[in-house]
């Protein structure tokens, strides 16, 4: 498993201490950067990528409205916003666009290796200290931007099970694992969940767990 990697940051500092940081995992590699959201277009069409390190405050383009056009073309590339303490009000946009996580530019060196291998294994990961500012802006949206859970009840009991599952970031293999039944059973299970649910992304299922819904 070698995991290939897009640093995106208008920062050149930031950008080079990331890569040395991720230099140090053999399963790694940084294969390219970007200083704003239409250098990370651009390097999409020339590279192979499988999760994306997206700065939030990036010039021409910021890493949130770049993350929602990167999820419209390549709905399974995995992103990581990366972000600090003053910027809440990018929390909710970020998950509504199917990001995988949060982290903060300080973080641990393992930490953010392993966020990245956990994102690329389908799971969300937030830093520790982004959590409750996450719960905290999802739950003063209005009720208009809220996910709807009335179909909640139409879901099955297996159903239930993989929703539950999902949203303790079990990635697939783990639930088929987990459930005794076949890693493609999971992913057309996961596709009628969301259907029902009227959502896009599996990581809505992980927004309504945060807002409290499960």
């Amino acid at each position: 498993m070698l995991i290939k990697v897009m640093i995106a940051d208008d920062q050149v500092i930031v950008r080079e201490g990331i890569k040395k940081i991720l230099s140090l995992d053999d399963d790694i590699e940084v294969v390219c950067e970007a200083a704003n959201g239409y250098e990370v277009l651009n390097n999409l069409r020339k590279h192979i990528i499988d999760v994306i390190l997206m700065d939030v405050r990036m010039p021409e383009m910021d890493g949130i409205k770049t993350s929602s056009i990167v999820k419209k073309q390549y709905p399974n590339m995995k992103i990581i916003i990366l972000t600090t303490f003053n910027e809440d009000e990018y929390l909710f946009s970020g998950i509504k666009n199917g990001i995988s996580g949060y982290l903060l530019k300080d973080s641990e060196i393992d930490f953010i290796i392993k966020s990245i291998k956990e994102s690329y294994n389908d799971n969300m990961v937030f830093a520790p200290q982004v959590t409750p500012k996450l719960i905290n802006a999802l739950n003063s949206k209005n009720d208009d931007d809220k996910l709807d859970t009335s179909k909640l009840n139409s879901l099955t009991e297996r159903e239930q099970e993989i929703v539950q599952l999902i949203v303790q970031g079990k990635s697939n293999l783990e639930i088929s694992h987990e459930l005794f039944i076949s890693e493609g059973t999971v992913k057309n299970s996961i596709s009628k969940i969301l259907k029902k649910l009227s959502l896009q992304r599996r990581t809505q299922l992980s927004a309504l767990f945060l807002n409290g819904h499960f």
